[in-house]
């Protein structure tokens, strides 16, 4: 071992231990604040652990999501507006578990980065905190890794896993027959996919992220850094209300591939677009972009980011317990025999 005066260190090949301790420090009265029955231990530990019959299940079946936030990321990083991406990896994540019927549990996030700045990371992981407070789930463990020579100054990315349950029996979807209604509950923007073709899009435009937003008030870059809306507490309490088959989280594919997703063999998805306006956001990125209809029902939710299947007789519980929980809720169509799905009238 050498012990020489020209020994090399940890630190001097770019990896900062304490850096990593003080983040740990700092965010753990953030994660504590996310805690719920189940969790039994907080970070620092080699694992978490999490006690099912605590959080009440009985015969529980787990459902494990994993997603990031795409190059929404690149905008958070050059305009230095950090604290909403943590929301939308949560989102990202619990929004999906919900459509297989799951509660969300628990979530680890995955933090990576060349240089670790821990004012930084710290934005970052307040706002997964703030998103699985959200969420009703607890931020119990995650990895903040610092790897020099992998990323650029400044750069970093992001994972998120989450995990939730539900009772054998309930997982969705299940039942979807002929004639059951599509009720599209609104999103909050952009959401956190399509960013490759948005940011293309501005480049052409012509425009900076600090520039004035062209469809409202402050800069573009902050308005197209709203973060993706928790759908959670509302479909959980479609679920106890049981008047819901399926959902659908409106992600990359737009509705014209996600619906198809839930449905059985044989049936499809009839969507009227003059039910709902389309956002200012969408609007605006359609003229500056020349995109066709088609094109932004595949690649954007065009103001409707998450869809449930409910039966004909039960629209007004559904719609009830979505609204409550302060969600924007439009009758956008019906199930048909057919496959894929179809629209008639326009965006606007």
């Amino acid at each position: 071992m050498t012990t020489g005066k020209n020994g090399l260190s940890y630190a001097e090949a770019g990896v900062d231990i304490d850096a990593g301790n003080a983040l740990v420090d700092r965010i753990k009265p953030a994660a504590k604040a996310t805690a719920r029955p189940g969790v039994m231990s907080g970070l620092g530990g080699f694992g978490a652990l999490f006690d099912l019959k605590a959080a009440g299940y009985s015969d529980p079946i787990l459902v494990g999501a994993t997603d990031g936030a795409g190059t929404k990321l690149r905008i958070a990083i050059d305009t230095g507006e950090l604290d909403s991406v943590g929301v939308d990896l949560v989102a990202m994540c619990v929004n999906d578990l919900v459509c297989q019927g799951a509660e969300p549990l628990f979530f680890l996030d995955y933090y990576a980065t060349g240089k670790l700045s821990v004012d930084n990371a710290a934005r970052v992981i307040d706002g997964i905190a703030r998103g699985c407070k959200g969420a009703g789930c607890a931020l119990i463990g995650g990895e903040t890794a610092e790897m020099p020579g992998m990323y650029p100054p400044g750069d970093f990315d992001l994972a998120g896993f989450a995990v939730g349950a539900i009772e054998r029996g309930q997982d969705l979807p299940r039942g979807i027959t002929k004639g059951d209604v599509l009720l599209g509950v609104a999103s909050d923007g952009v959401h956190s996919n399509g960013y490759s073709l948005v940011r293309k899009i501005v480049e052409v435009s012509g425009l900076g992220w600090d520039a004035s937003c062209p469809w409202g008030g402050g800069t573009l870059g902050a308005e197209l850094l709203r973060s993706t809306r928790l759908y959670v507490q509302g479909a959980m309490a479609a679920i106890r209300e049981d008047c819901v088959r399926a959902f659908a989280h409106i992600t990359g594919g737009g509705l014209t591939e996600n619906l198809p997703r839930v449905m059985p063999e044989g049936l499809r998805c009839e969507i009227d677009l003059d039910v709902w306006e389309l956002p200012p956001v969408f609007r605006w990125l359609a003229e500056a972009g020349g995109l066709s209809q088609a094109e932004m029902l595949k690649t954007f939710n065009c103001g409707i980011g998450f869809v449930a299947v409910v039966p004909s007789d039960k629209v007004d519980v559904a719609r009830y317990a979505l609204a409550a929980e302060g969600h924007a809720v439009f009758e956008i169509g019906r199930v048909a025999e057919g496959e894929g799905v179809s629209y008639t009238g326009a965006l606007g």
